[in-house]
C-alpha cells in the first residue's frame, strides 16, 4: 500500500469502530460521505484490500494494441530516426494514420533506445518577461546560421522577425547574412503590417557599429549609425539592443523549433536549393506555424503605424552615403566620378553635400536638398605618362666624392671651392 492508502485505512477503521463519524472520516480522507459508506461495506467483504484500487496490476482497458506499438516503433526506426517524440507523433498521425500521443510515443522510444530522456540543465536564472500587449509593439529580429539543407545544397541563413505579443513570424532563406538581405526582409514586413514601434536585435555589426572603448572611459562617444540603423531612424522606428541571447528568447526559441521541425520537413520534401527551401517555408511551414504557435494578444489594438507619403522605401532601404560637390559639379563615389547634368545645376551646389543612394535593385540615385538630380558617369581621364614613372636613381659611385648628394653636384667646381678645401685640410691637421 501507499502511504495515502494506509492513512485512508486508518480513518476507515476509526469510523468502523464508531470512534469518529463518517462525516469526519470523509473530511480527513477528502472524499464524500457516500464514498466512505461504500468503502466501509467493502471493508467488511474484502478486509484491508478495500482501499486498494481494483485495477492495480491489471492492464488498462484503454491500452493501445501491441501491434500498433510495434508498427509505430518500426516507422520511427526506419523513417523518423532523428525525429523527436512530438514531431514524430505528428508525422505518424498525418502520414500513417497512427493516433499516438507524444508522451506515449516518448515512452516507447525510450524503451526501444530511440530516444534519450533529457536531464534538466542547471543554468543561470533569467527573470521571465511578460509578452507585450499589442501586435506590433515589439518585433524581435535575428538571423540563424545552420545546416538547413543538411549538405544537399548551398549553405543558407534564415533571416527572421517575430512579433513579441502574438508570435506571428516572417522569415526567408538567404545565401548571405548581409545588410541588403535584411533590408529586403524589413521591406516585406513594412508593406505587409506597417511600421512597428520598436525592433529588438542583438549587437551584430548590421545593427550597431562595434568599436573599441574611448581612451577616456568616462566619456561616451555617440556611435555612428549603420545603414539599417539609419533606415529605422528615417522610418521613425525605435531600436533596442539585447545584452544577451536569453534577452531575446522569443526569436531564439523560434530558431530552436525551426532547426528541428523545418530541417526535417525540408528533408522529407527533398529540398536542395534556395528556391525550394523558400517555397516549402511559404506553402507548408507558415500555415502550420500560424495554426499551432501564434497566440492572441492581450490587447486587440494594432500598434503598427501606416507608411506615410514621404516614406519612400526604395530610397530609405538602400545604401546611403554623402559626398561633396566640387567646383565642376562632380563628385566621387565607388572609385569613379559622376557629373551632375547641366539642366539640374542650381546655385549653392558647389561645396555642398549630396546624398548618394545605391538601391536594392542595383540602381543609383543622387538627391540634393530634397530633390533628385540626374547624373552621368564621367569618362576616365587619360594619363600623360605611366603612373609611377620616376627618373632613375643616381648610383652611389657616380658622385665625385664619397658621401656627396644631388644638391652638392658641381659644388667643388665653384670659385669658392679652394677656400673650403683649405678649411677641411686645417680641420684634419688640427
Amino acid at each position: 500500500m501507499s502511504q495515502k492508502e494506509r492513512d485512508r485505512l486508518h480513518w476507515l477503521k476509526l469510523a468502523q469502530h464508531r470512534k469518529i463519524t463518517q462525516k469526519q472520516a470523509a473530511e480527513r480522507m477528502e472524499v464524500s460521505a457516500r464514498w466512505v459508506r461504500e468503502l466501509l461495506r467493502r471493508l467488511k467483504r474484502k478486509g484491508d484490500r478495500a482501499v486498494v484500487h481494483g485495477l492495480r496490476n491489471r492492464s488498462s482497458n484503454r491500452k493501445i494494441a501491441e501491434a500498433v506499438r510495434k508498427r509505430a516503433i518500426e516507422l520511427v526506426r526506419t523513417e523518423y530516426e532523428a525525429f523527436g517524440p512530438t514531431l514524430a507523433a505528428e508525422y505518424l498521425s498525418e502520414k500513417h494514420g497512427l493516433e499516438v500521443s507524444k508522451e506515449t510515443l516518448r515512452k516507447w522510444m525510450i524503451e526501444a533506445r530511440l530516444w534519450r530522456a533529457k536531464r534538466a540543465k542547471i543554468t543561470a536564472v533569467h527573470v521571465w518577461r511578460q509578452r507585450r500587449e499589442c501586435f506590433g509593439e515589439l518585433v524581435q529580429w535575428d538571423t540563424s546560421e545552420h545546416d538547413w539543407l543538411e549538405g544537399r545544397g548551398p549553405k543558407l541563413y534564415l533571416a527572421a522577425m517575430i512579433d513579441d505579443a502574438t508570435s506571428r513570424a516572417l522569415a526567408h532563406f538567404v545565401e548571405h547574412d548581409t545588410t541588403a538581405e535584411n533590408m529586403r526582409l524589413l521591406w516585406e514586413w513594412l508593406e505587409r503590417f506597417g511600421r512597428p514601434l520598436e525592433y529588438y536585435t542583438d549587437k551584430a555589426g548590421l545593427f550597431q557599429v562595434n568599436r573599441p572603448l574611448h581612451y577616456n572611459k568616462h566619456l561616451e562617444e555617440a556611435p555612428a549609425l549603420t545603414q539599417i540603423g539609419r533606415a529605422l531612424k528615417e522610418l521613425g522606428v525605435g531600436w533596442i539592443a539585447a545584452h544577451s541571447a536569453q534577452a531575446k528568447g522569443r526569436i531564439e526559441r523560434f530558431f530552436g523549433t525551426a532547426q528541428d521541425r523545418l530541417v526535417k520537413g525540408l528533408r522529407k520534401a527533398g529540398a536542395s536549393t534556395l528556391e525550394a527551401a523558400n517555397q516549402y517555408l511559404e506553402q507548408l511551414y507558415w500555415p502550420m506555424w500560424e495554426e499551432r504557435f501564434t497566440v492572441e494578444p492581450a490587447s486587440g489594438s494594432d500598434a503598427h503605424r501606416p507608411l506615410l507619403q514621404h516614406h519612400h522605401l526604395a530610397a530609405i532601404l538602400s545604401h546611403v552615403e554623402e559626398r561633396v560637390i566640387t567646383n565642376d559639379y562632380t563628385f566621387s563615389f565607388g572609385g569613379e566620378r559622376y557629373q551632375i547634368l547641366k539642366s539640374w545645376i542650381v546655385p549653392r551646389m558647389r561645396g555642398s553635400r549630396i546624398r548618394v543612394e545605391v538601391r536594392l535593385d542595383g540602381t543609383m540615385a543622387a538627391r540634393w536638398e530634397r530633390r533628385y538630380v540626374e547624373i552621368s558617369r564621367c569618362p576616365l581621364r587619360p594619363l600623360s605618362e605611366p603612373r609611377g614613372a620616376r627618373p632613375p636613381k643616381r648610383s652611389a659611385g657616380s658622385s665625385k666624392r664619397k658621401g656627396n648628394r644631388a644638391w652638392m653636384d658641381g659644388f667643388w667646381e665653384r670659385p669658392t671651392a679652394p677656400m673650403w678645401r683649405a678649411i677641411q685640410q686645417s680641420n684634419r691637421t688640427s
